[in-house]
């Protein structure tokens, strides 16, 4: 069993208190029982979040910070034929929230796009992208995608970096980010105040105003299995809700990582990823060295004291 836990760690300081007021029984018991295997260090600036960086280690997926090729890899798993020369990037639909001095990234699960409304609102930009050379494809309500040679090396950051802040230190830069703020700039324009939007809001929706590019690259073979992301910490972190986020970890805590550590108990093999905003660590039943050992006896490590290095 492979267990990744994205956002298992808050940033700001409001969650930090939070955080120490979690009881992670279960989680204490597990570690208990496995050793350290790796860290992953880094800072809350990487366009590439620890989730996603263990996420493509487990999958043996490459890439330099935000060139991970998520967008092939999820266009492969919604049955697109993505083998060619061409590389690929994730077009989320998105709503913009503009402030009088910045503007914000709303989570695209508050659109509540159905499949005939995301085919409906893609039909509409379609025709600018293809103008430009790019290919669309749908895939799910909130994933459609590009391929264009031009994606090849583009670096972009995750929409787990973007959602609730202010787009402005996120969004891509260089040569091969000019043409796509461009396509940007036209998109808004043709959704402003499009009848499809408008009808949106009678409804009391939010409307889909701009797109969010992330995950390009080229194809490349994952290996097979796939770990378990429990992302139940998310929407929670990213709202930062901690009273919601606090419960979300003691159900992840009674739930996943209580099943780990049956699973251990039977013999099994385990691998847990947890994941903050800055770094990530890895704990596994492998055999640790005789130094990992004496450390883990000298000094057990509390859920608790882990989580806050993260």
């Amino acid at each position: 069993m492979h267990l990744i836990v994205p956002f298992a760690s808050p940033l700001s300081e409001v969650g930090r208190q939070a955080l120490l007021t979690l009881k992670l029984p279960q989680l204490d018991a597990l570690l208990a029982r496995l050793g350290p295997m790796a860290r992953d260090d880094g800072d809350e600036y990487a366009l590439s979040p620890p989730h996603e960086r263990a996420l493509a280690r487990a999958l043996g997926l490459a890439g330099a910070d935000g060139q991970l090729p998520w967008a092939a890899w999820l266009a492969e798993r919604d049955g697109i034929d993505t083998h060619g020369d061409l590389a690929w990037g994730l077009l989320t639909p998105v709503h913009w929230q503009v402030a009088s001095d910045h503007i914000r990234l709303t989570d695209p699960a508050a659109l509540a796009l159905d499949e005939a409304g995301s085919r409906a609102l893609l039909a509409v930009v379609h025709e600018l992208f293809e103008s430009e050379g790019f290919a669309v494809l749908w895939g799910a309500p909130e994933r459609w995608y590009l391929v264009h040679e031009s994606l090849r090396d583009l670096p972009t950051a995750s929409l787990d970096r973007v959602i609730g802040r202010s787009l402005d230190p996120w969004l891509p830069q260089g040569p091969q980010a000019r043409r796509l703020r461009r396509l940007q700039n036209e998109v808004q324009m043709q959704l402003f105040e499009h009848p499809l939007n408008e009808a949106r809001e009678a409804q009391g929706q939010l409307p889909l105003n701009s797109f969010w590019l992330s995950g390009c690259g080229l194809r490349q073979a994952a290996a097979p299995g796939l770990p378990v992301v429990d992302d139940r910490l998310r929407s929670a972190a990213l709202a930062e809700d901690w009273g919601s986020w606090i419960a979300a970890w003691q159900a992840l805590d009674a739930g996943p990582v209580a099943a780990a550590l049956a699973a251990l108990r039977r013999g099994e093999a385990v691998t847990l990823d947890l994941c903050g905003e800055r770094s990530a660590v890895q704990w596994a039943s492998r055999p640790p060295s005789l130094w990992q050992r004496l450390q883990r006896t000298l000094r057990p490590t509390p859920a608790l004291a882990l989580l806050q290095t993260l």
